[in-house]
């Protein structure tokens, strides 16, 4: 196992909560400082909606290139403005779908009159040509997964649990829904740490578990590279995953939930937080526990 007793120590400030860490297939370090049950891994949902877009692009259920117009053509607000018109599915998975800031977030959904949250964010004015600016925003995650799942016929979890989900060993578990029924692919999806580390393990074999091929290995490298960039880092943003430190990319949640993949060494860091400084947690992650691998 891996000696970590100087992060250790910096561990309870930064509220961590528990830590899972493999090279290769070999778990090298794991450790929690409260109890290792489900939580809400926030924006990580996102990755998993990304998975998701995957596997309906492989079914040939979805098409990245489709306009928004054509695939949500019930829900288009009278007198769609023209960068509306350019937006793709593509789109929804890189945060530059063209509108000003960030729709659906978590203190606005408590309190949303609208029923329909597909027409009121479609209604949403798209000020940017889609492509040209990132904005952090729900919007799109969460119509990625509705195309999912119309597509599909079923909810998000129904949907991954025969393709993903049981494969890994993932039990059922409970995803946030609209106020229709429907999941909300941008958030609020229960793991436990080993759950999501899971998640990470997966994209590392590049969409192959216990050796069986489940997501093409085009779409695990498409998604996680450097897509965009984002006004975060220079690292870039892909499909609904973060870049980040030393050729890494990640699935990332509101206070310290992630699975971060580095592929340089083969390795796999997943932990969840409680942190109010999730800049300052990734840092040390990066070059206090990585760089000791």
């Amino acid at each position: 196992m891996v000696d970590l007793k100087e992060f250790e120590q910096k561990a309870a400030d930064l509220r961590v909560l528990g830590m899972k860490i493999s090279i290769g297939q070999d778990t090298v370090y794991e450790k929690y400082w409260d109890e290792d049950c489900r939580r809400n891994i926030y924006s990580a949902s996102k990755s998993f909606t990304s998975c998701a877009v995957g596997f309906a692009v492989q079914e040939g259920l979805i098409d990245l290139d489709e306009r928004l117009m054509d695939a949500f053509k019930e829900d288009i607000p009278n007198n769609p403005d023209e960068n509306l018109k350019k937006a793709t599915v593509k789109d929804l998975l890189t945060m530059t779908l063209g509108q000003e800031k960030g729709f659906l977030m978590g203190k606005q959904r408590p309190r949303m009159e609208e029923q329909n949250w597909v027409k009121a964010s479609l209604a949403i004015p798209f000020v940017y040509e889609p492509g040209t600016h990132f904005v952090y925003n729900n919007v799109g995650p969460y119509l990625a997964g509705i195309l999912v799942q119309r597509r599909a016929g079923c909810d998000l979890l129904s949907y991954l649990t025969p393709r993903l989900l049981k494969p890994l060993g993932i039990r059922k578990t409970i995803w946030e829904v609209d106020p229709e029924g429907n999941t909300f692919g941008a958030g609020g999806l229960f793991l436990t740490v080993s759950e999501l580390h899971k998640l990470g393990m997966f994209y590392l074999q590049n969409g192959c578990w216990n050796g069986k091929k489940l997501l093409s290995k085009e779409w695990i490298h498409e998604s996680t590279r450097k897509q965009v960039e984002n006004n975060k880092n220079s690292y870039g943003y892909g499909y609904l995953f973060w870049g980040g430190r030393y050729n890494s990319f990640l699935a990332n949640g509101k206070y310290g939930q992630y699975t971060m993949i580095f592929r340089d060494k083969n390795t796999v860091i997943s932990l969840m937080a409680e942190s109010r400084d999730t800049d300052h947690l990734e840092e040390i992650i990066a070059n206090e526990v990585y760089t000791k691998l």
